[in-house]
């Protein structure tokens, strides 16, 4: 009789070791997806974004700084009605500057789900508030192949005490590059809220990444927004008082 409660002591034992390393690798496997794509210190990005509604479509473009998980700066170059516009993200805090009527207007957290621009893509998406590493905890749900790449498939919870926008997010990262192809992002009632696509695949500062990323929202037929990368650069140095109000007013 104990030798057979040892037995399933250990079995017991090995069981949870087994799904210790599992959720760590999960973990892992999001950990370099999100720092091949986001940097391990710094990026710098130029990039274009497309709007397609039922009945029209705007463009605009711009260009992003980030101190990974802790600052952002995000410039509007183009259009001209809305070029020079700044979005700052320093720690926990977040502003908005208009140079049309010279105001810097500080967000509230419940704003981080609203959709930026006017585009599918959420001001927690751009200004990166919460983090899919640390803010989440990361489960394996299986394999899958998309357009011939090979993925882990990754389920995403929020944290008890964290403060995030989405209830689930589930993510296809290709087991060869580590690039993440796909993402499915829920409510906090676990209902789809909108998919993100990524493809045709390129070179920037030396990592294979995906140039085109497309967000189609689940309840809104042909609604939809394209973001283009233009230019990508990674951990380069970054002064430390660029991520300022100050900044906001005068960054080109």
């Amino acid at each position: 009789m104990r030798t057979f409660i040892l037995f399933i002591a250990t079995l017991i034992a090995s069981f949870l070791a087994a799904l210790n390393v599992y959720s760590q690798d999960a973990t892992e496997i999001v950990r370099k997806a999100d720092t091949k794509f986001n940097g391990e210190k710094t990026n710098y990005s130029e990039m274009s974004m497309t709007i397609v509604r039922p009945k029209y479509k705007r463009s605009l473009e711009f260009k992003s700084w980030a101190e990974t998980n802790k600052n952002a700066l995000t410039l509007i170059t183009d259009p001209a009605k809305e070029k020079g516009q700044t979005f700052l993200k320093s720690g926990n805090n977040m502003w908005s500057w208009n140079p049309t009527i010279q105001r810097i207007i500080k967000l509230p957290p419940a704003m981080m789900s609203q959709g930026w621009m006017g585009s599918d893509y959420s001001n927690d998406d751009i200004l990166k508030e919460s983090s899919l590493v640390t803010d989440y905890t990361h489960k394996f749900i299986q394999s899958e192949n998309i357009d011939g790449n090979d993925c882990y498939v990754i389920e995403l919870l929020p944290l008890e005490n964290s403060d995030v926008v989405w209830g689930k997010i589930i993510l296809w990262i290709s087991k060869d590059e580590y690039i993440s192809l796909k993402a499915e992002y829920y409510d906090e009632d676990l209902l789809l809220v909108k998919t993100q696509l990524a493809y045709n695949i390129k070179t920037f500062d030396g990592r294979k990444l995906p140039s085109v990323m497309e967000i189609i929202p689940a309840d809104e037929p042909g609604n939809k927004t394209v973001v283009t990368i233009i230019n990508m650069k990674f951990n380069m140095a970054i002064e430390k008082d660029f991520f300022s109000q100050q900044n906001m007013k005068t960054i080109r």
